[in-house]
């Protein structure tokens, strides 16, 4: 896509799971890839890899990553999150793209098609700082979140938005709370946000700009911050995608992430 720029931020440091972007990941041919490329192959279904960056302060990641060929923007330790980390990426390149996508390195299993919505939706209003999708759970993704909330880890993050597509909350809690009978729902309305988001250059300029806020410390939601800014977020809803899109958050999302990968043919 042109004029498009990819941010795959890294960070080594993981509460829940440290060297994740490290992680070996074992596709449909047997083959461990670690997860932050797989996370660059993933982009590269979405733009050329010229356009591709992983943004990280540390040389480990830097130096995965320039072995498997790909390009990488050494940031500031600062970084809070990985909205500044692709806000500092930027400036460091010195570049100034009409779109800025944040590919979170945790999210091996973004769909392409969800990218390309967002970027879509993204120059169709005017009036949004960013985009980003919430999928439609089913019952197996709802499922594998509330059986994460209930054993104290996060599975996910979910999204709530009014009619007008604005999002009203993100949470690491399973919302909105549904009563049992729409739990047992084969299509739960519950939606993923998938860690994927589209920027325009000013609306990172401004996201810096603002400062952490309380509710994004709170819920360790980067996207809460232009929320608690009164910057109107852009929530791209989609059907279930076919597949579980399960991020890399603990230890315990790895044989399940394998499983999707086998299924899907990925090597």
């Amino acid at each position: 896509m042109a004029d498009v720029a990819v941010i795959i931020p890294a960070r080594y440091q993981s509460s829940r799971y440290p060297a994740k972007p490290l992680a070996p990941l074992v596709g449909a041919t047997g083959i461990a890839k670690p997860l932050i490329q797989r996370s660059w192959e993933c982009a590269t279904a979405i733009v050329d890899p010229a356009s591709i960056w992983v943004a990280t302060d540390d040389d480990r990641i830097a130096d995965v990553v320039r072995g498997f060929g790909g390009q990488v923007v050494m940031t500031a330790e600062s970084c809070a999150n990985g909205t500044e980390r692709c806000a500092d990426a930027i400036a460091r390149l010195g570049i100034d793209p009409a779109v800025v996508v944040n590919l979170q390195g945790d999210a091996p299993l973004t769909p392409v098609h969800v990218v390309t919505a967002l970027i879509d939706a993204l120059g169709s209003a005017s009036d949004i700082a960013m985009t980003t999708p919430a999928i439609r759970c089913a019952q197996s993704t709802y499922a594998h979140l509330v059986g994460d909330q209930a054993q104290g880890r996060v599975g996910g993050t979910t999204v709530v938005f009014g009619g007008d597509n604005r999002a009203l909350y993100f949470s690491k809690r399973v919302i909105p709370h549904l009563p049992p009978e729409q739990a047992a729902l084969p299509f739960p309305p519950v939606h993923l946000h998938l860690g994927v988001y589209a920027y325009r250059p000013d609306a990172l300029r401004r996201y810096v700009a603002l400062g952490p806020s309380e509710l994004e410390a709170l819920e360790g939601l980067e996207q809460l911050r232009f929320l608690a800014g009164g910057v109107a977020v852009g929530v791209v809803p989609f059907d279930p995608i076919g597949w579980d899109a399960i991020e890399l958050n603990n230890p315990s999302d790895v044989a399940p992430i394998e499983a999707i990968l086998k299924t899907r043919g990925i090597e």
